[in-house]
């Protein structure tokens, strides 16, 4: 029989084995000095005209000779000093080449790690490992790792992270994971077309260019402004079409798993017992179909969508799986704010609406594209009040509620009277709810 000392004694002892990360790495860091150049010439376009203009063919050619092998170095070196380690408690890395940079990540203080695999990445078959830590706003990556050995070390990472001893973490492997839905991408594709963010910024690229050269005839100006418009209106449909192409939600016991992605592949997951809130959004051209989209706050994570478009029974049985115990509340039982709240805010106040169950706080907003905020009570940092010099005149209030992922959810328009009390029953629901909140760990 052995003692817990001893045991962690003879750990102790125990050499640390540091890995480096794929061999392809240094190609992808080689891009740095060139990007540097790049960026200088985009910012400063007429004097690197006029430098590039001076040089001679082979003033360039040796600039070249001596750029390419420099970026090549570069690359290898970065990549050679780059170290990480796995040891009982933490995960280190070790990088920087001229600034030296060590971090230690607590292995129980990691709450979610993700997979992803840009269009080059997969082509070389390898992949980045990205890691969100309790209590950092960046996240720790390792950038490249072969793509068995990341979704290898990720799983020992997270069976670490769930309390499974160092000698058998390795040999647990990733948890299965069950499909529960996967979004066809012909209905992503109609959805996109369905939503009026898009055609609104198309009809501004469209008109405002337009404008402006009837106005001022100066192509550098239509340019300077059509460009970043049709960049916006293609990030809204066309971008998040290859972003959530293929949009597969899988249940595990680490999870909920999101696998998506047309040119870049992510593998994501969200981390029980960290989601603060949830968002069910149902844009006015959806409603017919009865289609909504589901987004997240989760705790010290990027993660925000849940679902891009599903059927709303759909999306209602995936929240409950996110929310165990949690019931949507249907739109017709949100209680409106009183008719005098139209004189602080007219039309609007129709859109707002409040609801609070024994499991959340769901707040309503919205007349077109319609959205609710569902809150669980255990995930309430605090509760405000505020009340303008309009809203007093007229007896209303707003309920702020703030959860731990920096975000805040308001009941718009109370009547002044249930605002202050349901900011008090809110605070004692709090307080209720946290001893009974499923724990932040892995697997549990």
């Amino acid at each position: 029989m052995t003692t817990p000392g001893v045991d962690d004694a003879v750990r102790a002892q125990r050499p640390l084995t540091e890995r480096r990360l794929h061999p392809v790495t240094p190609l992808r860091r080689a891009w740095a000095p060139v990007a540097v150049l790049i960026g200088w010439a985009v910012h400063d376009p007429d004097q690197a005209q006029r430098h590039l203009t001076r040089l001679t063919t082979t003033t360039l050619l040796l600039a070249l000779a001596v750029l390419v092998p420099a970026a090549a170095l570069y690359g290898f070196l970065t990549w050679w000093f780059t170290h990480f380690a796995v040891t009982d408690t933490e995960l280190r890395i070790r990088t920087g080449l001229v600034f030296r940079r060590s971090a230690h990540i607590r292995l129980e203080r990691i709450q979610a790690i993700d997979v992803t695999q840009p269009l080059l990445a997969r082509v070389a078959g390898v992949a980045k490992l990205k890691l969100d830590v309790i209590g950092t706003d960046k996240k720790d990556e390792l950038a490249f790792l072969g793509a068995d050995e990341a979704r290898a070390l990720r799983a020992e990472l997270l069976a670490r992270a769930a309390g499974f001893a160092p000698e058998t973490a390795h040999e647990v492997g990733e948890a299965p994971s069950q499909q529960l839905l996967r979004v066809p991408p012909g209905v992503l594709a109609v959805s996109l077309l369905l939503t009026g963010a898009t055609w609104g910024t198309l009809a501004a690229a469209a008109v405002v260019p337009t404008v402006l050269w009837l106005l001022t005839e100066s192509a550098w100006t239509v340019l300077a402004t059509a460009l970043p418009l049709f960049g916006a209106a293609g990030a809204s449909s066309v971008g998040r079409f290859v972003s959530e192409y293929d949009w597969t939600v899988g249940e595990s016991p680490d999870g909920l798993r999101l696998d998506h992605g047309l040119l870049d592949r992510a593998h994501e997951t969200v981390p029980p017992g960290r989601v603060q809130t949830v968002r069910i959004v149902e844009p006015l051209l959806w409603r017919r179909r009865g289609w909504v989209r589901v987004e997240l706050d989760v705790a010290g994570s990027s993660n925000s969508v849940l679902l891009p478009v599903a059927p709303r029974e759909v999306a209602e049985s995936v929240v409950a799986r996110v929310l165990p115990g949690v019931i949507v509340p249907p739109r017709a039982s949100l209680s409106r704010p009183p008719r005098r709240a139209g004189r602080c805010m007219p039309l609007w106040w129709r859109g707002y609406g409040l609801a609070v169950t024994d499991a959340v706080f769901a707040a309503g907003s919205g007349l077109f594209s319609r959205s609710l905020a569902l809150v669980p009570h255990a995930k309430v940092q605090s509760v405000r009040l505020t009340q303008g010099p309009w809203e007093r005149l007229w007896g209303v209030a707003d309920v702020h509620v703030d959860t731990g992922a920096n975000k805040t959810v308001t009941a718009r328009l109370r009547d002044a009277q249930e605002a202050a009390e349901l900011l008090r029953a809110q605070a004692e629901r709090s307080r209720t709810g946290r001893k009974g909140a499923r724990p932040d760990r892995w697997m549990v």
